[in-house]
């Protein structure tokens, strides 16, 4: 066993695992609980109310859309859809509008909640922030306004609220530099500008701990990642501590750029950013990676699964047992069947899932220790720009609606994310596809056992 002492706590690393809990797969498809699609909450913001997590950001879905989407989750893993807190509608939500990047706080003296977001047009030249607010979390919220604070540019944008309740808009301005600007106590505009620097990053957010305020950001690159970077200072005032990097350099923040900075349990630092994909934005996907605080130093390190236990903030960023299970071992039948897959397990996937033969897979022996429930990543493929759709259950349960967006090729797997109440032993696990759908081409399942 190996211990890595993280933002103030004791994260281990376990030889051979001794907890079960349900893994975060970043860059994957995520599947919302009670839609049966992925999750569509980019440039998001998450707020904890009465532990609860909300997510609250963009929907990209193609065709007729939402324009913000809520999220909740008891466990930072399985997301349910709550609806929409701001629908398209006329003025700065109406058609070929931009709102980007919604971000909510609490504003316990007129107990609403608040949310800023980027409103631009089409063609981002009239750079602003709009601002709506809300009785409830997910409530439908009432818009109100949008303006460029104190009359500077506002693209990308945040929003941070101190320990004092005082709230801070952090605005990006291609013309002048990023700036912290201090709000009104309603939180409804802006009261004064705090801090500018000239440099011209964006995604901004701002993490607090043991006095010290971090600020990380991204260069300019569009929907490309690069390398983002971070800065410090004892005050939002500055003085500021000159820009590095958190990430390896090279590694273009693990293809992701900074959305927000989530803190779980105590003190340990979720760093939450966007896989954006942008040739087809519904494509994009989350990275998040526990965020290391050494004093005033901030580091991201990879890991293709780890977990959090949100009451402690305790993660276990390894050690579970992977179990992998090629397709072209499985039993397939009616119409499904191999196809060549040269990135694939064994040089073969699984294809014509579903379909007017109804094809189908079974993998007949998914061994787990222990019962419980598992996180399953399903390799595949998918070379249509739309999601498809397969039906998992387990040892003859009802299904569970799986989404698997787009992979980047015919030949490259991707990964999307199941997870299933599984038996101690053996179990079957069935792949298929309603309504004569067609599903993705199955290259193999990896199970996270204890």
């Amino acid at each position: 066993m190996h211990k890595l002492r993280l933002f103030g706590l004791i994260v281990v690393f376990f030889s051979h695992s001794i907890v079960s809990s349900l893994e975060i797969v970043s860059g994957a498809t995520w599947t919302a609980t009670n839609t049966g699609k992925h999750v569509q909450s980019h440039g998001a913001g998450i707020i904890n109310v009465d532990n609860v997590f909300y997510m609250i950001g963009e929907d990209k879905s193609d065709g007729p859309r939402n324009v913000v989407n809520c999220y909740s989750s008891s466990n930072l893993v399985e997301w349910n859809l709550e609806g929409a807190p701001l629908r398209m509608q006329g003025g700065d939500l109406g058609p070929g509008r931009v709102v980007e990047r919604p971000k909510v706080i609490y504003n316990k003296s007129t107990r609403k909640y608040v949310m800023y977001m980027h409103i631009d047009s089409g063609d981002y030249k009239e750079a602003k922030v709009g601002v709506a607010t809300c009785d409830s979390v997910c409530g439908i919220y009432t818009y109100h306004k949008s303006f460029q604070p104190m009359g500077k540019q506002s693209r990308d944008m945040g929003l941070y609220q101190d320990d004092d309740g005082t709230a801070y808009l952090l605005s990006e301005d291609r013309q002048n530099g990023l700036h912290i600007f201090k709000l009104a106590k309603d939180y409804l505009s802006v009261s004064s500008m705090v801090y500018t620097w000239p440099e011209k990053f964006e995604a901004p957010a701002i993490l607090k701990k043991d006095g010290t305020y971090f600020m990380f950001a991204s260069r300019l690159s569009g929907w490309d990642a690069n390398d983002n970077i971070y800065s410090t200072a004892s005050s939002l005032y500055g003085p500021w501590t000159l820009w590095q990097l958190f990430a390896p350099q090279g590694s273009k923040t693990f293809t992701s750029q900074t959305t927000y900075i989530l803190t779980v349990g105590r003190d340990t630092a979720i760093y939450a950013g966007d896989r954006w994909v942008g040739k087809n934005l519904m494509r994009s996907t989350y990275v998040w990676l526990p965020l290391r605080i050494s004093g005033k130093k901030a580091s991201l390190e990879n890991h293709p699964h780890w977990s959090v236990d949100i009451t402690t903030g305790s993660l276990t960023l390894g050690g579970k047992q992977e179990l992998s299970y090629g397709a072209h071992t499985a039993t397939a039948s009616g119409g499904a069947r191999l196809v060549d897959c040269s990135g694939c397990s064994g040089k073969k996937s699984i294809g014509y899932i579903g379909g007017p033969s109804n094809g189908t897979i079974i993998f007949n022996s998914v061994k787990t220790s222990v019962a419980g429930r598992r996180t399953l990543v399903i390799k595949y493929t998918n070379g249509d720009k739309t999601q498809r759709f397969a039906e998992i259950s387990v040892n003859g349960s009802p299904g569970q609606t799986v989404a698997f967006l787009p992979s980047s090729d015919d030949a490259t797997p991707a990964s999307s994310v199941a997870h299933l109440n599984l038996k101690e032993g053996i179990n079957n696990i069935k792949i298929s596809a309603k309504d004569q759908s067609w599903g993705p081409n199955i290259d193999r399942l990896v199970v996270f056992d204890k």
